[in-house]
């Protein structure tokens, strides 16, 4: 025979009290209205196994699993870059400076050169399936780089549904 009992409970069945990840957890079976049910009590609420009780262990409640998140599609972060140089948003020049050297990592960008044109420098880039771009030389400071970052972030969330993650990190 075949039984079905539900996954470890989230409260303890004694106090109430949440059970933490990593704690010790009691677990019982019992029947209740004719079916075998588990209850699951943490150390401060565990008296020892109920009257009838037809199995007990004790386990450790398990650490909520860690949400791996792909690495952006390179392809998709070029697109992207394409569609902010058409736009050609001067609120979003911040953004493509930042993206454009993600994609000069994740090699979907090469360093073609730079040209001056007074005070300001522009780097030449070649896109790896062609296309040809400039972008404006920006000296930030780290202060403007984390709030770019989170910037990037909130506009490929808003954009391309993008989970949350950091562009720091996307260049795994």
């Amino acid at each position: 025979m075949d039984y079905q009992f539900k996954p470890l409970g989230k409260k303890c069945a004694g106090t109430g009290a949440e059970l933490p990840p990593g704690s010790v957890c009691y677990s019982v079976l019992v029947e209740e209205a004719g079916e075998l049910v588990r209850l699951d009590y943490s150390k401060e609420g565990w008296k020892g196994p109920p009257p009838g009780a037809f199995g007990t262990w004790q386990t450790t409640v398990p650490r909520r699993a860690e949400v791996k998140r792909a690495p952006l599609d390179p392809a998709a972060l070029l697109t992207c870059f394409e569609q902010m140089t058409e736009e050609a948003n001067p609120a979003q020049e911040k953004l493509r400076y930042i993206l454009a050297l993600l994609l000069l990592q994740k090699k979907q960008l090469r360093l073609e050169g730079s040209r001056q044109e007074g005070e300001e420098e522009y780097l030449q880039l070649a896109g790896s399936q062609g296309g040809a771009y400039e972008v404006r030389e920006l000296q930030l400071t780290d202060d403007e780089l984390q709030e770019l970052q989170q910037q990037l972030t909130a506009h490929l969330m808003a954009e391309w549904g993008v989970t949350e993650e950091s562009p720091e990190n996307l260049a795994s």
